[in-house]
Protein backbone atom coordinates (compact mmCIF):
# COMPACT_ATOMS: atom_id res chain seq x y z
CA UNK A 1 0.00 0.00 0.00
CA UNK A 2 1.35 3.42 -0.92
CA UNK A 3 1.34 6.33 1.42
CA UNK A 4 -2.05 7.93 1.92
CA UNK A 5 -2.32 11.49 0.73
CA UNK A 6 -2.66 13.88 3.65
CA UNK A 7 -5.19 16.44 2.48
CA UNK A 8 -4.78 18.55 5.64
CA UNK A 9 -1.49 19.91 4.35
CA UNK A 10 -3.39 21.54 1.47
CA UNK A 11 -6.00 23.18 3.72
CA UNK A 12 -5.18 26.87 4.32
CA UNK A 13 -4.30 27.97 7.86
CA UNK A 14 -7.44 29.02 9.78
CA UNK A 15 -5.95 32.41 10.62
CA UNK A 16 -5.22 33.08 6.95
CA UNK A 17 -8.81 32.19 6.11
CA UNK A 18 -9.96 34.61 8.80
CA UNK A 19 -7.88 37.39 7.28
CA UNK A 20 -9.34 36.74 3.83
CA UNK A 21 -12.84 36.79 5.37
CA UNK A 22 -12.14 40.19 6.99
CA UNK A 23 -10.97 41.60 3.66
CA UNK A 24 -14.12 40.30 1.98
CA UNK A 25 -16.31 41.78 4.74
CA UNK A 26 -14.48 45.11 4.41
CA UNK A 27 -15.20 45.07 0.66
CA UNK A 28 -18.88 44.15 1.05
CA UNK A 29 -19.65 46.16 4.21
CA UNK A 30 -17.14 49.01 4.58
CA UNK A 31 -17.53 51.61 7.30
CA UNK A 32 -18.64 49.43 10.22
CA UNK A 33 -17.32 50.97 13.44
CA UNK A 34 -16.17 54.19 11.78
CA UNK A 35 -15.77 57.45 13.69
CA UNK A 36 -19.07 58.59 15.14
CA UNK A 37 -20.42 55.04 15.52
CA UNK A 38 -21.77 53.82 18.85
CA UNK A 39 -18.70 51.58 19.08
CA UNK A 40 -15.64 52.91 17.23
CA UNK A 41 -13.23 50.25 16.00
CA UNK A 42 -10.21 52.51 16.41
CA UNK A 43 -10.92 52.74 20.16
CA UNK A 44 -11.39 48.96 20.48
CA UNK A 45 -8.18 48.38 18.51
CA UNK A 46 -6.18 50.81 20.67
CA UNK A 47 -7.12 49.08 23.92
CA UNK A 48 -6.94 45.66 22.26
CA UNK A 49 -3.31 46.32 21.28
CA UNK A 50 -2.47 47.36 24.84
CA UNK A 51 -3.99 44.17 26.25
CA UNK A 52 -2.31 42.06 23.56
CA UNK A 53 1.17 43.22 24.59
CA UNK A 54 0.31 43.12 28.29
CA UNK A 55 -0.53 39.42 27.92
CA UNK A 56 2.60 38.97 25.78
CA UNK A 57 4.68 40.40 28.62
CA UNK A 58 2.95 38.12 31.14
CA UNK A 59 4.08 35.07 29.17
CA UNK A 60 7.72 36.16 29.14
CA UNK A 61 9.88 34.83 31.94
CA UNK A 62 12.61 37.39 32.85
CA UNK A 63 14.85 34.71 34.39
CA UNK A 64 14.73 32.51 31.30
CA UNK A 65 15.47 35.49 29.07
CA UNK A 66 18.51 36.34 31.21
CA UNK A 67 19.81 32.75 31.15
CA UNK A 68 19.43 32.47 27.37
CA UNK A 69 21.75 35.44 26.80
CA UNK A 70 24.74 33.09 26.97
CA UNK A 71 24.34 31.95 23.36
CA UNK A 72 25.05 35.51 22.21
CA UNK A 73 26.63 34.53 18.88
CA UNK A 74 23.44 32.85 17.64
CA UNK A 75 21.23 35.66 18.99
CA UNK A 76 23.34 38.34 17.31
CA UNK A 77 23.21 36.44 14.01
CA UNK A 78 19.41 36.10 14.08
CA UNK A 79 18.74 39.72 15.04
CA UNK A 80 21.22 40.94 12.39
CA UNK A 81 19.39 38.92 9.74
CA UNK A 82 16.04 40.29 10.94
CA UNK A 83 16.86 43.97 11.37
CA UNK A 84 19.93 44.55 9.16
CA UNK A 85 20.27 42.08 6.30
CA UNK A 86 16.60 42.02 5.31
CA UNK A 87 16.10 45.85 5.28
CA UNK A 88 19.42 46.45 3.50
CA UNK A 89 18.45 43.85 0.89
CA UNK A 90 15.27 45.79 0.08
CA UNK A 91 17.15 49.11 0.22
CA UNK A 92 19.26 47.99 -2.74
CA UNK A 93 16.22 48.50 -4.98
CA UNK A 94 15.41 51.96 -3.56
CA UNK A 95 17.02 53.95 -6.44
CA UNK A 96 14.72 52.21 -8.95
CA UNK A 97 11.52 53.13 -7.08
CA UNK A 98 12.47 56.46 -5.48
CA UNK A 99 10.67 58.65 -8.03
CA UNK A 100 8.33 56.06 -9.53
CA UNK A 101 4.56 55.67 -9.23
CA UNK A 102 5.18 52.45 -7.30
CA UNK A 103 7.17 53.99 -4.45
CA UNK A 104 4.31 53.41 -1.99
CA UNK A 105 4.31 49.68 -2.76
CA UNK A 106 8.10 49.57 -2.42
CA UNK A 107 7.71 51.28 0.96
CA UNK A 108 5.20 48.60 1.98
CA UNK A 109 7.80 45.90 1.16
CA UNK A 110 10.43 47.86 3.09
CA UNK A 111 8.04 47.98 6.05
CA UNK A 112 7.86 44.17 5.86
CA UNK A 113 11.66 43.96 5.84
CA UNK A 114 11.96 46.11 8.99
CA UNK A 115 9.51 44.07 11.08
CA UNK A 116 10.52 41.73 13.93
CA UNK A 117 10.25 37.97 13.66
CA UNK A 118 7.17 35.96 14.50
CA UNK A 119 6.77 34.20 17.84
CA UNK A 120 4.42 31.22 18.17
CA UNK A 121 4.63 29.68 14.70
CA UNK A 122 8.42 30.00 14.64
CA UNK A 123 8.82 28.18 17.97
CA UNK A 124 6.42 25.45 16.83
CA UNK A 125 8.33 24.93 13.57
CA UNK A 126 11.71 24.84 15.34
CA UNK A 127 10.27 22.23 17.70
CA UNK A 128 9.04 20.07 14.79
CA UNK A 129 12.45 20.36 13.10
CA UNK A 130 14.20 19.44 16.38
CA UNK A 131 16.13 22.68 16.60
CA UNK A 132 17.17 24.82 19.58
CA UNK A 133 13.74 25.54 21.07
CA UNK A 134 15.01 27.68 23.97
CA UNK A 135 17.05 29.79 21.55
CA UNK A 136 14.04 30.19 19.28
CA UNK A 137 11.82 31.34 22.15
CA UNK A 138 14.44 33.85 23.29
CA UNK A 139 15.01 35.33 19.83
CA UNK A 140 11.33 35.47 18.95
CA UNK A 141 10.63 37.27 22.23
CA UNK A 142 13.55 39.69 22.13
CA UNK A 143 12.91 40.43 18.44
CA UNK A 144 9.47 41.83 19.26
CA UNK A 145 10.95 44.10 21.92
CA UNK A 146 13.77 45.34 19.66
CA UNK A 147 11.30 45.92 16.83
CA UNK A 148 9.34 48.44 18.92
CA UNK A 149 12.32 50.76 18.47
CA UNK A 150 14.04 49.63 15.25
CA UNK A 151 11.00 49.27 12.97
CA UNK A 152 9.81 52.90 13.33
CA UNK A 153 13.45 54.02 13.20
CA UNK A 154 13.90 52.35 9.79
CA UNK A 155 10.58 53.76 8.56
CA UNK A 156 11.53 57.21 9.85
CA UNK A 157 14.12 57.51 7.07
CA UNK A 158 11.31 57.65 4.51
CA UNK A 159 8.36 59.02 6.43
CA UNK A 160 8.11 62.44 8.01
CA UNK A 161 5.55 64.96 9.14
CA UNK A 162 4.69 65.76 5.52
CA UNK A 163 3.59 62.17 4.91
CA UNK A 164 -0.14 61.61 5.34
CA UNK A 165 -1.00 60.27 8.78
CA UNK A 166 2.60 60.09 10.01
CA UNK A 167 4.37 62.09 12.72
CA UNK A 168 7.59 60.51 13.93
CA UNK A 169 7.52 61.81 17.51
CA UNK A 170 3.81 61.11 17.94
CA UNK A 171 4.38 57.61 16.55
CA UNK A 172 7.15 56.90 19.06
CA UNK A 173 4.92 58.10 21.89
CA UNK A 174 2.03 55.94 20.62
CA UNK A 175 4.30 52.89 20.45
CA UNK A 176 5.56 53.53 23.97
CA UNK A 177 2.06 53.87 25.43
CA UNK A 178 0.35 51.16 23.38
CA UNK A 179 3.11 48.55 23.23
CA UNK A 180 6.18 49.14 25.40
CA UNK A 181 4.53 50.18 28.69
CA UNK A 182 1.91 47.35 28.67
CA UNK A 183 4.66 44.85 27.77
CA UNK A 184 6.92 46.02 30.62
CA UNK A 185 4.01 45.91 33.08
CA UNK A 186 3.18 42.38 31.95
CA UNK A 187 6.85 41.36 32.25
CA UNK A 188 6.95 42.78 35.80
CA UNK A 189 3.78 40.88 36.77
CA UNK A 190 5.02 37.60 35.29
CA UNK A 191 5.99 36.33 38.75
CA UNK A 192 2.38 36.69 39.91
CA UNK A 193 0.28 35.88 36.83
CA UNK A 194 2.77 34.22 34.48
CA UNK A 195 1.63 30.69 35.32
CA UNK A 196 -2.01 31.67 34.69
CA UNK A 197 -1.06 33.25 31.33
CA UNK A 198 0.81 30.14 30.19
CA UNK A 199 -2.07 27.86 31.25
CA UNK A 200 -4.46 29.96 29.21
CA UNK A 201 -2.16 30.80 26.28
CA UNK A 202 -4.56 29.12 23.85
CA UNK A 203 -7.31 31.57 24.76
CA UNK A 204 -4.91 34.52 24.85
CA UNK A 205 -3.74 33.53 21.37
CA UNK A 206 -7.36 33.63 20.20
CA UNK A 207 -7.65 37.13 21.66
CA UNK A 208 -4.44 38.18 19.84
CA UNK A 209 -5.82 36.94 16.54
CA UNK A 210 -9.13 38.69 17.16
CA UNK A 211 -7.31 42.01 17.56
CA UNK A 212 -5.36 41.43 14.34
CA UNK A 213 -8.50 40.50 12.39
CA UNK A 214 -10.17 43.71 13.62
CA UNK A 215 -7.16 45.74 12.48
CA UNK A 216 -7.26 44.05 9.06
CA UNK A 217 -10.99 44.79 8.66
CA UNK A 218 -10.64 48.46 9.65
CA UNK A 219 -7.57 49.06 7.45
CA UNK A 220 -9.15 47.52 4.34
CA UNK A 221 -12.52 49.13 5.09
CA UNK A 222 -10.89 52.58 5.01
CA UNK A 223 -9.04 51.75 1.80
CA UNK A 224 -12.08 50.36 -0.02
CA UNK A 225 -14.13 53.39 1.07
CA UNK A 226 -11.53 55.76 -0.36
CA UNK A 227 -10.87 53.71 -3.53
CA UNK A 228 -7.17 53.10 -2.86
CA UNK A 229 -7.07 49.68 -4.58
CA UNK A 230 -9.11 50.73 -7.61
CA UNK A 231 -6.05 52.40 -9.13
CA UNK A 232 -3.72 49.41 -8.72
CA UNK A 233 -3.64 46.97 -11.67
CA UNK A 234 -4.02 43.27 -10.82
CA UNK A 235 -0.73 42.42 -12.49
CA UNK A 236 1.00 44.78 -10.02
CA UNK A 237 -0.24 42.69 -7.11
CA UNK A 238 1.02 39.54 -8.86
CA UNK A 239 4.47 41.12 -9.26
CA UNK A 240 4.35 42.25 -5.62
CA UNK A 241 3.56 38.72 -4.43
CA UNK A 242 6.38 37.29 -6.60
CA UNK A 243 8.85 39.83 -5.22
CA UNK A 244 7.87 39.08 -1.61
CA UNK A 245 8.26 35.32 -2.13
CA UNK A 246 11.62 35.88 -3.86
CA UNK A 247 12.77 37.91 -0.85
CA UNK A 248 11.81 35.04 1.43
CA UNK A 249 13.94 32.56 -0.52
CA UNK A 250 16.93 34.94 -0.62
CA UNK A 251 16.85 35.50 3.15
CA UNK A 252 16.12 31.83 3.85
CA UNK A 253 19.01 30.70 1.62
CA UNK A 254 21.44 33.27 3.02
CA UNK A 255 20.48 32.31 6.59
CA UNK A 256 21.31 28.69 5.79
CA UNK A 257 24.70 29.53 4.27
CA UNK A 258 25.60 31.97 7.07
CA UNK A 259 24.73 29.54 9.87
CA UNK A 260 26.96 26.87 8.28
CA UNK A 261 29.81 29.32 7.69
CA UNK A 262 29.70 30.44 11.33
CA UNK A 263 29.99 26.82 12.45
CA UNK A 264 26.74 26.45 14.38
CA UNK A 265 25.63 22.95 15.35
CA UNK A 266 22.55 21.40 13.72
CA UNK A 267 20.07 22.65 16.35
CA UNK A 268 21.38 26.23 16.24
CA UNK A 269 21.47 26.18 12.42
CA UNK A 270 17.77 25.32 12.31
CA UNK A 271 16.97 28.12 14.76
CA UNK A 272 18.99 30.66 12.77
CA UNK A 273 17.33 29.64 9.50
CA UNK A 274 13.78 29.68 10.86
CA UNK A 275 13.98 32.71 13.18
CA UNK A 276 16.14 34.74 10.82
CA UNK A 277 13.79 34.44 7.84
CA UNK A 278 10.39 34.87 9.54
CA UNK A 279 8.39 38.10 9.88
CA UNK A 280 5.53 38.75 12.28
CA UNK A 281 2.03 39.48 10.99
CA UNK A 282 1.00 40.37 14.55
CA UNK A 283 3.64 43.08 14.94
CA UNK A 284 3.13 44.18 11.33
CA UNK A 285 -0.60 44.72 11.81
CA UNK A 286 -0.15 46.48 15.14
CA UNK A 287 2.65 48.75 13.94
CA UNK A 288 0.82 49.61 10.73
CA UNK A 289 -2.20 50.67 12.78
CA UNK A 290 0.05 52.97 14.82
CA UNK A 291 2.48 54.21 12.16
CA UNK A 292 -0.25 54.94 9.61
CA UNK A 293 -3.14 55.83 11.90
CA UNK A 294 -5.57 58.06 10.02
CA UNK A 295 -4.10 57.16 6.64
CA UNK A 296 -6.35 55.61 3.99
CA UNK A 297 -3.29 53.87 2.51
CA UNK A 298 -2.59 51.92 5.71
CA UNK A 299 -3.91 48.65 4.30
CA UNK A 300 -1.30 48.76 1.50
CA UNK A 301 1.33 48.17 4.16
CA UNK A 302 -0.46 45.02 5.28
CA UNK A 303 -0.50 43.37 1.84
CA UNK A 304 3.20 42.30 1.64
CA UNK A 305 3.27 41.00 5.22
CA UNK A 306 0.06 38.98 4.69
CA UNK A 307 1.54 37.40 1.55
CA UNK A 308 4.83 36.74 3.33
CA UNK A 309 3.12 35.31 6.41
CA UNK A 310 0.98 32.89 4.39
CA UNK A 311 3.93 31.69 2.29
CA UNK A 312 6.33 31.31 5.22
CA UNK A 313 3.79 29.15 7.06
CA UNK A 314 3.34 26.95 3.99
CA UNK A 315 7.04 26.54 3.12
CA UNK A 316 8.59 26.45 6.61
CA UNK A 317 6.10 23.77 7.71
CA UNK A 318 7.32 21.50 4.89
CA UNK A 319 10.98 22.19 5.70
CA UNK A 320 10.36 21.61 9.43
CA UNK A 321 8.82 18.19 8.76
CA UNK A 322 11.76 17.28 6.50
CA UNK A 323 14.34 18.26 9.15
CA UNK A 324 12.34 16.46 11.84
CA UNK A 325 12.62 13.15 9.96
CA UNK A 326 16.38 13.41 9.45
CA UNK A 327 18.69 11.24 11.55
CA UNK A 328 20.96 13.22 13.82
Amino acid sequence: MGKQLNFKRFIPDGFIMGILAMILLAYLFPGVGKEGSVVELKVLIRYGIMLLFFFYGLRLNPEKLKNDLRNWKMHLTIQSLTFLFFPVLVLLSYPFFRHSAYFQLWLAVFFLSALPGTVSSCVVMVSIARGNIAGSIFNASISGIIGILLTPLWMGFFLDASTEGFSFMNTILDLVFQILIPLVIGLFLNRFWGAWANRNKRYLSMFDKGVILTIVYRSFSDSFSSGIFSGIPKWTLVVLASAVIALFFIVFGFSKLLSRWLGFNREDQITVIFNGSKKSLVHGSVMASVLFAGSATGSLFLVPIMIYHAFQLFYISMVARKYGKEKR
